[in-house]
C-alpha cells in the first residue's frame, strides 16, 4: 500500500469518526483533496484511489498540470473535478473559467461579473461558492457578511445567468482555540440560513469549511465539504512557480 493510500485510509476513518460523533452520515460530507503544489501524477494517483474532487490555489500553477490530467477529467461516469479555491484576481477570470470546473472563492461583485462574462463567451455554466471572511486576519480574503457589496452581490447573482451559486466557503483563523474555530464555522452556517431565507432563488447547499487541522470541528458545525491537503498528501513544499 502506498503512503497516499495509507493516509487516505486513516483520513477516512477520522472523517467517519467525526461524522459519528456529530450524529451525521459520512456520505453527507464531501472530501476535497487540496492538491496545490503537488504534481499531476500525485493527483492521478489520488484519482486512482477513488478521490474525485480536487482543490487548487493558483491559476498559473494548475495550467501547467491540466494537460496531464485530461484523461481522468474526461473519463466516463466518474470524471475528476478540479475547483479553484484560492484568491482569484479578476483579470485572470477568463483563464480560470477555461481551466476549472468551479470557482469556490468568489469574493467580490466585480469578480462574479467577470466570471459570468467569461463563462458566457465559452458557452459554459460555472458553479461557484461565495467566500465569506469571518475572521479578523488581514491576510484572509472574502466577503464581509454585513458589507454593502455582499448585499449587492446577493441581489445581482440570480441575474448572472452563467453562474450557478452552490453555497459558501470560509477559512477559520489560523491556530485559534477550539471555541473560536467552532464559532467561525457556526457563523457561516447561520449566515447560510439567513441568506437562504432572504434569497430563495439562490442555492446555498454547500458549506465548504474545515481543513486538515480542524475538519472534525467543521463537521460538528455542519460542513458539507471539507478541504484536506496535508493530512492526505503530507507536508507540502512551498510554491516556487511564477507569481500570480
Amino acid at each position: 500500500m502506498s503512503v497516499l493510500a495509507e493516509n487516505l485510509e486513516k483520513l477516512e476513518a477520522e472523517i467517519a469518526d467525526a461524522c459519528r460523533k456529530a450524529g451525521r452520515r459520512r456520505e453527507d460530507v464531501e472530501l476535497m483533496a487540496v492538491s496545490k503544489t503537488y504534481p499531476a501524477e500525485t493527483i492521478a494517483e489520488a484519482a486512482s484511489l477513488g478521490l474525485g474532487l480536487f482543490g487548487e490555489n493558483r491559476v498559473q500553477e494548475f495550467a501547467g498540470k491540466a494537460p496531464e490530467l485530461e484523461t481522468p477529467r474526461a473519463r466516463g461516469e466518474e470524471p475528476i473535478r478540479v475547483h479553484l479555491i484560492g484568491h482569484l484576481q479578476s483579470n485572470k477570470a477568463a483563464k480560470a473559467v477555461e481551466l476549472f470546473d468551479a470557482v469556490d472563492s468568489v469574493d467580490s461583485l466585480r469578480l462574479a461579473q467577470r466570471l459570468n462574462d467569461a463563462a458566457g463567451k465559452l458557452g459554459k455554466r460555472l458553479p461557484i461558492l461565495l467566500e465569506v471572511k469571518l475572521s479578523h486576519e488581514e491576510t484572509k480574503e472574502g466577503l464581509e457578511p454585513e458589507a454593502r457589496e455582499t448585499a449587492q452581490l446577493l441581489e445581482v447573482l440570480p441575474e448572472l445567468s452563467r453562474l450557478e451559486a452552490r453555497g459558501l466557503m470560509t477559512i477559520a483563523p489560523w491556530g485559534a482555540e477550539e471555541q473560536v474555530t467552532r464559532a467561525c464555522f457556526r457563523s457561516l452556517r447561520e449566515w447560510r440560513e439567513r441568506w437562504a431565507a432572504a434569497h430563495p432563488r439562490l442555492n446555498f447547499d454547500v458549506l465548504s469549511m474545515g481543513m486538515s487541522g480542524d475538519f472534525p470541528l467543521a463537521i460538528a458545525e455542519g460542513a458539507t465539504r471539507i478541504r484536506v491537503g496535508t493530512a492526505l498528501f503530507g507536508k507540502r513544499a512551498p510554491y516556487k512557480g511564477p507569481p500570480e
